[in-house]
């Protein structure tokens, strides 16, 4: 996790985001009075599409200092904080709902994505919303090789390295599963996104409703 903080601290103020927020999905199971928390909110593209809205309990959180730099120049009105350790400042059942945007790819370990789920599971108030899109697998000849490539380092099928040493994760549906298995499932969908890098790769965007 150190190596890919100092990664996201320096690509902090150029990346620019593509995958879209599926806004019509979400507003039919989260309302505008929601207290709504984007883990990973990187510079706070999806808060402030969310307070364009008219939702206006909004809060952000993130592992790169610099990304919550940017975002804090960008809207003063959004509560944005650091993340340390994966724990949240936040106590037990504060949340209406949770976006995890994009943000299981960039943590690699099975069990640094558990600890993530769980501390969400925590902070979610009983039937709080989850809203998660991420990378699946896919199948072309670039990602395989890439894939196969390195399964030997880090023992993952799907995990890969980027020339400008981002490490990142696709993940396969059972996966997905994985995550979603303490949430009654409101949405499940198979997309294709376009990755920051301008590649195409397949993607899900699911939704669930806590179980406590």
């Amino acid at each position: 996790m150190k190596q890919q903080k100092q990664y996201w601290n320096e690509v902090a103020h150029e990346k620019q985001f593509t995958t879209p927020f599926r806004f019509d999905l979400f507003q039919t199971h989260v309302k505008q009075g929601a207290t709504i928390l984007d883990y990973g909110c990187g510079y706070g593209r999806t808060l402030r599409q969310l307070r364009k809205a008219h939702f206006s309990n909004l809060y952000g959180v993130d592992f790169s200092e610099e990304m919550i730099k940017r975002a804090k120049l960008d809207d003063t009105s959004i509560h944005f904080s650091v993340v340390e350790d994966k724990k949240l400042a936040f106590f037990d059942n504060f949340f209406d709902s949770v976006l995890l945007f994009a943000v299981l790819t960039c943590v690699h370990s099975n069990e640094e994505q558990q600890e993530i789920l769980d501390e969400i599971k925590r902070v979610l108030k009983p039937n709080g919303v989850v809203y998660i899109n991420d990378f699946l697998l896919n199948q072309d000849d670039r990602n395989v090789k890439r894939y196969e490539q390195f399964y030997q380092k880090y023992d993952i099928y799907g995990v890969f390295e980027l020339p400008d040493e981002a490490i990142l994760r696709h993940h396969s549906e059972e996966r997905v599963k994985e995550w979603m298995r303490d949430f009654k499932q409101l949405a499940y969908e198979k997309v294709e996104y376009t990755t920051m890098n301008g590649n195409r790769s397949n993607g899900i965007v699911c939704m669930g409703k806590l179980i406590k």
